[in-house]
């Protein structure tokens, strides 16, 4: 290649793709800001070449395989779009789940272990030990649903988590995920105030 130009023109006709892969001082990092190592680097690369190479892209060519470029090239690029959403303030579970409803679909309902690695994954970011989701205990019929109206079909309970028909007219609980070590469900008076996921789906 001659120059920049030469590069940008078959990098657009030659199948690159922006991919949202970063670096900042040495690290390369996501644009979503998620914690993934995965890497998949083609042979060689990262190499900046020349310096400044501080943006990834991947080629059809090199079987998927990433490489490291200038961030000014001229792509194309993929988007991706998480579907749940981290939100940073204190509310209680009924607020949490207004708010929810105004600005996206509703509280995370959990369905499948795929969801709640998702889950797992988001509240890594949390300020609050623990993050609310759409579970709420139908203390009459002894069972949790989750706000879609669906049953509890997968599980992911703290021991000693589940309330019984003896305590649950104590205190009306909800459902919420532990934001450190193996982030798991437990139930909590509603009154208190956390972080909360929303979902999209």
């Amino acid at each position: 290649m001659n120059d920049m130009n030469d590069l940008k023109t078959s990098a657009i006709s030659g199948g690159y793709v922006w991919i949202g892969l970063f670096k900042v001082s040495d690290s390369w990092q996501w644009s979503d800001q998620s914690n993934s190592s995965f890497r998949y680097w083609n042979t060689g690369e990262p190499n900046n070449l020349g310096g400044g190479e501080n943006c990834a892209d991947v080629n059809q060519y090199s079987q998927g395989r990433w490489h490291d470029t200038t961030c000014n090239n001229l792509l194309t690029f993929v988007c991706h779009e998480d579907k749940l959403f981290l939100i940073k303030e204190n509310l209680t579970w009924s607020e949490a789940l207004r708010y929810c409803r105004q600005n996206h679909v509703d509280l995370v309902s959990v369905h499948s272990e795929e969801i709640q690695r998702r889950v797992m994954n988001v509240v890594k970011g949390a300020s609050t030990a623990a993050v609310w989701l759409g579970l709420h205990n139908y203390c009459i019929m002894n069972m949790w649903l989750w706000v879609s109206g669906e049953m509890v079909c997968y599980h992911n309970w703290a021991p000693g988590n589940v309330t019984t028909p003896e305590n649950c007219s104590l205190e009306n609980r909800k459902g919420a995920v532990q934001s450190g070590g193996d982030q798991r469900w437990i139930s909590l008076p509603e009154s208190h105030k956390l972080n909360f996921i929303c979902s999209r789906y």
